[in-house]
């Protein structure tokens, strides 16, 4: 492999992980090594690409730019590759970055019929309940629900997630079971991330709309947490179709005012701006896409049953 092009991938590598032992241990050579390597690099760019103590490997000013630049040329090379071989095959690094509910209930059950087709494909999960940097953490692919800020990325939307209330069947028997929207006030509410920062939950039926504000008694940040309290029992939970899925087809949970809708968030995946996706990238923005309308079509059966 020619050194120029080896050191770059090391570089950006190190720049990613924080580290020059794990990025030594990915490519196959020591800390040492790698750290020497970096250092021979930075020698003949003629700038500190990075600052480096004994807790941490960050990077600098004329790093961050660097690095932007190098990611590109590597993205670029990568596309070269594939396009060359012809045969579909992907290889290399794919960070892919969702919420961790998203990952546990949709993505990672699904992950085997993606990479049985690209053994040679290495991929790295970026899982967190709140919308991560792209640019920052080196996020090839994002998958996001609800409204995007970054205007600085490329979004296409793949599906629609409903939002619903559930209970579980215990809790429905010893709470009762409320027939409007109106009612919901006189119940025990948990409100996860689907929930929070709304002035009012909006319900339709029929074509006349209701709003009703209600105090959550158990407020989560993650969907599983709020998935996982309705099922002990602790209330009424408004969360994401998806989030839940399993726990409605089981019986586990039982939709609550069925006849009324609460409307939908959009579902997109994302790919950073200022450089060209990965093959990889568009890959799996492709796949999760189709596996995402095989759910919406399990959700329809549900809701219409």
């Amino acid at each position: 492999m020619n050194d120029r092009f080896y050191s770059l991938m090391l570089f950006a590598r190190v720049a990613r992980t924080g580290s020059f032992s794990l990025a030594g241990r990915e490519l196959g050579i020591s800390q040492p090594t790698a750290s020497r390597i970096v250092a021979a690099l930075e020698k003949q760019v003629g700038a500190a690409l990075l600052t480096r103590t004994t807790r941490a490997v960050t990077l600098t000013e004329a790093g961050a730019d660097y690095l932007a630049r190098v990611e590109a040329i590597l993205a670029a090379l990568d596309e070269a590759d594939h396009a060359a071989r012809g045969t579909g095959e992907l290889r290399g690094v794919l960070r892919i970055a969702m919420s961790t509910s998203t990952a546990v209930r949709s993505v990672l059950p699904r992950m085997p019929r993606f990479t049985d087709k690209h053994p040679k494909l290495r991929i790295e999960f970026v899982l967190n309940d709140e919308k991560q940097d792209l640019v920052g953490d080196a996020v090839d692919v994002a998958l996001r629900i609800g409204s995007l800020a970054d205007s600085s990325a490329v979004a296409r939307k793949i599906g629609v997630v409903h939002r619903t209330l559930a209970a579980s069947p215990g809790y429905l028997a010893k709470a009762g079971t409320p027939q409007t929207p109106s009612e919901l006030t006189g119940f025990s509410i948990i409100v996860g991330p689907a929930g929070r920062g709304m002035e009012g939950w909006i319900f339709t039926k029929n074509g006349k709309t209701v709003s009703v504000r209600v105090d959550g008694r158990f407020i989560l940040n993650g969907a599983e947490g709020a998935t996982a309290a309705a099922v002990a029992g602790l209330g009424i939970v408004s969360s994401g179709a998806l989030g839940m899925l399993e726990e409605l087809q089981s019986g586990q949970l039982v939709r609550v005012l069925p006849d009324w809708e609460m409307g939908s968030a959009d579902v997109h995946v994302v790919l950073p701006a200022g450089r060209a996706a990965k093959p990889s990238a568009r890959a799996f923005a492709d796949f999760i896409g189709a596996e995402l309308r095989e759910l919406e079509t399990v959700w329809a059966s549900l809701a219409g049953a």
